[in-house]
Order: structure tokens, then sequence, then C-alpha cells
């Protein structure tokens, strides 16, 4: 089966030769849950741009879900995000003058595709969100807007969603809801999920933690606590 991503020696430089990204290459398979860590400055939120189509390599091979994004162009790249990719940032990105089921909604219908309404449905009550659909953001919780923006990442059935910093601007409690939606998206309906953090926490949660630094994949880690997680970063510098 294709993988829902595949790098092959990904590069990526900025003015002045500095490499953000040094020869890449990593395969993420369908239905895993993976994090990416590391010190800031070494490359896990290029690589996460990279690999989703928001910025192009200077070299090397990705692929989304079969699908070979080098050469394309912003508009087909935009088509090929919308169709295969789903994302969750720190800041929710909701729209506040609309309701939270135009908010989930919209994605879809900027690719004029009708909402699967029985696939919402299932999501809506998977996050606890039934009888919110009709509220704008502001009469949410921090936890319950990013719950919202998880089913809005998976309205349209994308083959990986990306999670940047998805508890970054959450309490305790409301990370730790979300960081169990994502694990139990995956563990119950197969979905991919990408996930660069800083927190060993929210890492610790993931199937695999793939450690960063100088624009390199140093390391592959499964089945570590937050405390040994920490520990890694603490010896390749803070974060």
């Amino acid at each position: 089966m294709t993988a829902a991503i595949a790098l092959a020696q990904v590069s990526k430089e900025y003015a002045a030769g500095v490499r953000a990204l040094d020869d890449v290459s990593l395969t993420v398979e369908r239905g895993a849950f993976v994090a990416v860590m590391g010190p800031s400055g070494s490359g896990k939120s290029t690589l996460m741009h990279c690999a989703a189509g928001l910025d192009s390599p200077t070299s090397g091979s990705i692929r989304i879900d079969g699908h070979e994004i080098g050469g394309l162009n912003e508009t087909r790249r935009t088509e090929l995000r919308r169709e295969h990719i789903g994302f969750v940032f720190q800041a929710y990105n909701l729209i506040p003058s609309l309701s939270i089921e135009d908010n989930i909604t919209l994605p879809l219908r900027l690719a004029g595709r009708a909402p699967d309404h029985d696939w919402l449905r299932t999501l809506v009550g998977r996050v606890g969100l039934a009888d919110r659909l009709s509220h704008r953001p502001a009469e949410l919780s921090g936890g319950q807007q990013q719950r919202a923006a998880v089913v809005r990442a998976l309205a349209a059935r994308p083959a990986v969603v990306f999670a940047d910093e998805p508890t970054g601007a959450l309490d305790l409690r409301s990370a730790h809801e979300v960081l169990d939606l994502l694990r139990d998206l995956v563990d119950e309906l197969h979905q991919t999920v990408v996930m660069v953090t800083h927190d060993p926490a929210a890492a610790a949660r993931a199937h695999r933690v793939l450690v960063m630094a100088d624009g390199r994949v140093v390391e592959s880690l499964e089945t570590l606590t937050a405390a040994q997680l920490a520990d890694r970063l603490v010896a390749l510098g803070k974060v």
C-alpha cells in the first residue's frame, strides 16, 4: 500500500546558504501517529511545511498519498492540499463570524465538494460538539475550539493530518483531551497524523517520535516516556 508520506533526500536552503533541511529521507505509513521534535532551529517546522506542500524543497522528492508534489505550481499544490491533507494549528484558525458548523465545512465548500453528513455527524459526536454547531468560536472553550479544528481537518477524509503545536495554546486538561482525540483517531479510524511539538508529554502519545537536529532526523524513537524524550532534547540543546 502506498505510504501516506514519503520523503527522499529532501533539502531546503534559504538565503546565505542556510540549510534548514539536510538530505532528509523518511516514510510515514498509513494509520501512523508520528511526532516530530527537536531544538529551536532544528528544522522540524520546515520539515512539516515541505512535507505538507506549504513550501517547496530545494532538492529531493516528496510524495503525499502517492502524488509527487515537486514541480507543481501553486494552484495545483493548493488543490492537492485540499484533497489529501488536513491541518490543525496552535491558534485554531476558526473564523469568528461563522458558526462552528460553517467553520467545519468551509474547506469543503471552497473546494466545491458537498459535505458527507454521515461522516461529519460521526466526527462531531466523537469530539462532543453535537450541541455546539450553531455557536460561534468565541462561545466555546479553547479545547472545544481545537476539537472543532480537528473535525475541520478530517472533514474531507485526508490522507494525512498535520498538527502544528496543537496543544500549545491549551490548558493541561484541554491538551490531554485533544491528544487523546488525536490518538483515538489514529487507533480507531486509522487516520495518519504527523504532529510537530516541543512538548515531550505530547510527543509521548505518538507511535513514533522523530528527533531532529541541524536539519536532519537524528533519531527515530518508539515507546518512550515523556521524561525519556525530555532527556533526549536536553542532550541536543534547549527547545
